[in-house]
């Protein structure tokens, strides 16, 4: 049997992976290296950690507004480790802008952008710029109504420019009102998920690329001999990755991940703020406003980051000692000072309601419904009833719904097969769907009022999609749902404390097997009807 050495010289022989990790573990660096040094290995530790939990997050993430908020709620309440999970990837991105820009300061303040580095700080401030858009396109995946929002603002003021601006918002696919939809959603994912991370990781390979080629910065005065790489300032590494990741657990641990309510486009009286790190230029286009505010949100920050490139190219002098650099140090204590101030006045500013956190422990609306009722909501949806009727409100052709049906389930069922009968004048075009379809559309319109009219913006497909193969199949003739129902079986609530998804699946294709005696026949349901019904079953609450 081989031993270790046999196998690494086959790996050596056939790839060169042992003189290539040799090569990186031991190569020379200045003896003046130490503490400071460690930013580079944390920015690129904390990106791995938003990879790994990003991949994680997306094996139950559904990418589609609505159906990703009830996705991430179901992370955090329902999948193993999901609200951790969460938590290290949402705590993790303020983690990463905050060693990102840590290690830009560090190596502005010493000065380690000069010659021969100059393409090295390029990158970085590439790397800076790629880090705040993965903070600007993540920001709406959760598709809160914070979420939302703040995306509204983001596109209001990528629309500013002129000439450029309506080719920018058209390009994040904003609406012609200035609306975030599925457009705009779909692009933000693509660009967080599919673009960003690859480009990231070639952006982070030329940047090690450049820093081997031209060497850590020396101090000016270094003159004493070289050291390796390892094992000084690996262990100085891991030392200071170790630290950021407890405090990154202690946060994902301590203090929930947030999720507010479902995104409302209605809701106009909510007051959208940005992740903390964009507080600043939210505070700061406060005191642009009117003919001033192209100023304040475009041509400021685009001249600081035009700055931020030039640096290099402004400050050509020769490399002197940090405590010798009192203008560099002068324009970092004056860029902390304003940031902070800005950042505060904002907080300051934040009323305490701004953002009502969902209480992830209760049901939701969709959850309390009867099968019938949320069946109801899916032939809504299906006969774009929300075109008149948008949120069972008062449309530009419908009246508001949520304030009480004056008709009996007969009369609405006649209202729906000849509506220009029913209603003379009116443009509503007869209803397709079979007898049984239209009982459960007028029962849910019987039951929507203002509380639980969330629900048909809110209710997960998957559960729509359940509800309605249970009433297909006249599950409620034995079991019950929400009260509603026969009790000839067990009741359905709770069912996921009670049974694996495996056991549910198993159980409607053969029943007898696994509870001998009952009179429940065998269901052959299509792949899609068993994923959904099963879904939904197990999303019932208590």
């Amino acid at each position: 049997m081989p031993n270790l050495r046999t196998i690494v010289d086959w790996l050596e022989h056939r790839t060169g992976l042992e003189t290539a990790v040799k090569s990186f573990l031991y190569e020379d660096i200045p003896a003046s290296s130490g503490w400071r040094q460690v930013f580079g290995s944390v920015a690129l530790f904390s990106f791995m950690v938003q990879a790994v939990t990003g991949i994680l997050l997306a094996f139950n993430y559904a990418p589609t507004p609505g159906d990703a908020w009830n996705s991430v709620r179901y992370i955090m309440t329902e999948l193993t480790g999901g609200a951790l999970i969460r938590g290290l990837h949402h705590w993790g991105a303020s983690i990463m802008v905050v060693i990102v820009v840590l290690h830009m300061v560090q190596v502005f303040i010493w000065g380690a952008y000069k010659k021969p580095r100059e393409a090295t700080w390029l990158v970085g401030c590439v790397l800076l710029l790629i880090t705040m858009a993965y903070g600007l396109t993540g920001y709406l995946l959760p598709w809160d109504n914070r979420a939302y929002w703040g995306t509204v603002v983001t596109t209001q003021i990528a629309a500013l420019p002129p000439v450029v601006g309506p080719y920018v918002t058209r390009l994040m696919g904003v609406g012609a009102e200035g609306g975030v939809g599925v457009v705009t959603f779909s692009r933000f994912y693509a660009l967080h998920v599919l673009l960003l991370p690859p480009l990231t990781i070639i952006l982070v390979g030329v940047h090690i690329y450049l820093v081997r080629k031209h060497g850590v910065a020396p101090a000016p005065d270094d003159t004493a001999p070289r050291k390796k790489f390892f094992p000084e300032q690996v262990f100085k590494d891991t030392i200071a990755i170790f630290v950021v990741f407890c405090v990154l657990f202690a946060l994902a641990v301590l203090a929930r991940a947030p999720l507010g309510r479902l995104a409302d486009p209605t809701d106009t009286a909510y007051i959208p703020r940005p992740e903390w790190y964009f507080l600043f230029l939210f505070q700061m286009l406060k005191l642009f406003e009117g003919p001033l505010e192209l100023f304040g949100a475009v041509i400021l920050p685009n001249l600081a980051i035009l700055l931020l490139f030039m640096v290099p190219f402004i400050d050509r002098g020769k490399m002197l000692r940090f405590t010798q650099r009192p203008v560099a140090i002068g324009v970092v204590v004056l860029a902390a000072l304003g940031w902070a101030g800005l950042t505060g006045a904002a907080i300051a500013s934040t009323p305490k309601t701004v953002d009502i956190a969902d209480d992830l422990s209760a049901p939701q609306t969709w959850q309390e419904l009867a099968p019938e009722e949320l069946a109801g909501i899916g032939y809504f949806r299906l006969e774009s009833c929300g075109s008149c009727h948008p949120g069972g409100k008062a449309g530009a052709q419908g009246p508001d719904l949520t304030k009480g049906v004056k008709k009996t389930a007969a009369q609405l069922i006649e209202h729906f097969k000849q509506p220009a009968r029913m209603v003379p004048g009116t443009t509503m075009p007869a209803v397709q769907l079979s007898n049984s379809q239209m009982n459960a559309l007028a029962g849910f319109l019987l039951k929507l009022n203002e509380k639980n009219a969330e629900a048909l913006q809110s209710a997960p497909q998957f559960a729509i999609d359940g509800a309605i193969v249970y009433q297909k199949n006249q599950c409620g003739v034995c079991h019950q749902v929400n009260n509603v129902g026969m009790k000839l079986g067990p009741s359905l609530n709770g069912l996921a404390q009670r049974r694996e998804k495996q056991w549910v699946i198993d159980h409607f294709l053969d029943p007898a097997k696994l509870s001998p005696g009952t009179t429940m026949p065998p269901y052959k349901f299509s792949a899609k009807d068993m994923e959904s019904v099963t879904s939904y079953l197990l999303g019932l609450p208590r």
